[in-house]
C-alpha cells in the first residue's frame, strides 16, 4: 500500500514537479491558463507552510500521486493538483489523498475548502460528492466548460 507524506522543499522539488506536469498534460482540456510553467518554478509558492502543503503518495521509493492544498483567505483553502498514476489507481488513493488533505485542512485552521473539477475527471466528481462536496462559487479562474466548483464545510 502506498503511504502518504508531505513533500519536502527543496528537496522533493523535481519529484513534485515531474508529478503535477503529468497531472496538467492528464486533461484533454489545455490549463496553460493556469500558468503552470511559473508555479512549478516557484515552488512550494503558494502551497508553503503554515497555509498550504504539497502531499505525496509513495509506492516504495517512486512517486505514485500527489494532492495540494494553498490560502484563498483566513477561513477558506483551495484543493489542488489531485493525481493518482495510472499505475496506482484501483487501491482507493485518490480517496486517501483528498482525506488526508482535508484532515490537514482542517488542523491549519480552515473552516471550508474548495476545489475546481474539470467535467472529464468524473472518478474525481463522484469521490468528491461521496465526501460532501456540494456545488459552490469559484474560488479561482477557470474557463473551461462544464468545469464544476465545488466546497465543503469542516
Amino acid at each position: 500500500m502506498s503511504e502518504i507524506k508531505s513533500a519536502h522543499f527543496p528537496e522533493d522539488h523535481e519529484r513534485v514537479v515531474s508529478i503535477f506536469r503529468e497531472y496538467v498534460t492528464s486533461p484533454t482540456a489545455d490549463l496553460g491558463f493556469q500558468n503552470y510553467e511559473t508555479e512549478f518554478a516557484s515552488l512550494p509558492g503558494k502551497y508553503a507552510e503554515p497555509d498550504g502543503c504539497v502531499l505525496l503518495a509513495w509506492n516504495g521509493d517512486a512517486v505514485v500521486g500527489c494532492a495540494a492544498l494553498r490560502r484563498i483567505d483566513e477561513h477558506t483553502g483551495e484543493m489542488k493538483r489531485v493525481y493518482v498514476r495510472p499505475v496506482a489507481r484501483g487501491e482507493n488513493l485518490g480517496r486517501r489523498l483528498v482525506v488526508q488533505i482535508l484532515e490537514t485542512a482542517h488542523q491549519m485552521g480552515y473552516a471550508r475548502i474548495c476545489l475546481d473539477v474539470l467535467p472529464e475527471f468524473t472518478a474525481a466528481q463522484r469521490l468528491y460528492m461521496s465526501l460532501g462536496f456540494r456545488p459552490s462559487t469559484p474560488v479561482s479562474f477557470n474557463p473551461v466548460p462544464g468545469t464544476l466548483f465545488l466546497a465543503l464545510e469542516l
